[in-house]
């Protein structure tokens, strides 16, 4: 047996075990998915957003890409973003990041790592605008683990400087926006306390102005 194969035969487990517990479960996830929440998270193999929270499919929608990016020219993003948005009118974003990011890693590395190192220019503006912080910090580690949180709090502002994100407030559409960090030596969550609710709690400069009532 291939390990392909193996997949396909793991498959077969998995669905006999769901429709074991819940034998219309297929049936009413085919209907409709109604997540309440958007999953931004990193590509990383080892951070399944579903197991991480404990949901199963149709629960939760999920975007995923090397180290957990929110860049306003990446239209694959941003399409996830507006439909969650304002088709599943999803109530919570997640933007969650992992200690011990490969990407990360990369990006605070000075080495020629190919076409990547033009998608990791973003986490190089995270560090060079923190520097002083992160070079305060002896331990690598460390320097790489605050660089992780700070990534994922520059990403959050990103998600909030969207139009489809303040679009979604200027219509008083319930949403929050939330920064958090995935360990892997525990398999815990870290709320890093910068979630966003409203247009209020971002710089003016990125501010959408409502356009008058015609």
């Amino acid at each position: 047996m291939s390990k392909l194969d193996t997949l396909f035969e793991k498959n077969r487990e998995w669905a006999h075990g769901v429709k074991t517990s819940d034998p219309q479960f297929f049936e009413k996830l085919a209907a409709q998915q109604s997540p309440e929440y958007l999953w931004i998270g990193c590509s990383d193999s080892r951070v399944p957003a579903n197991q991480i929270v404990g949901l199963m499919p149709g629960e939760i929608f999920v975007h995923r890409n090397v180290a957990n990016m929110v860049v306003h020219t990446d239209f694959n993003c941003l399409t996830v973003l507006q439909y969650a948005v304002d088709v599943l009118k999803v109530k919570h974003i997640m933007v969650v990041g992992h200690y011990g990011c490969g990407g990360v890693a990369a990006a605070y590395e000075n080495a020629d790592n190919g076409l990547i190192d033009n998608w990791l220019r973003n986490i190089k503006d995270v560090q060079h605008r923190h520097r002083k912080r992160i070079e305060a910090i002896e331990d690598k580690d460390e320097r790489l683990a605050l660089l992780c949180e700070l990534n994922v709090k520059t990403q959050v502002s990103h998600v909030c400087h969207t139009t489809i994100v303040q679009n979604a407030w200027q219509r008083a559409q319930p949403l929050a926006v939330h920064g958090w960090v995935y360990s892997l030596k525990d398999g815990l969550l870290k709320d890093l306390d910068c979630t966003v609710t409203r247009a209020e709690q971002i710089a003016d400069a990125y501010r959408v102005i409502a356009a008058p009532d015609q």
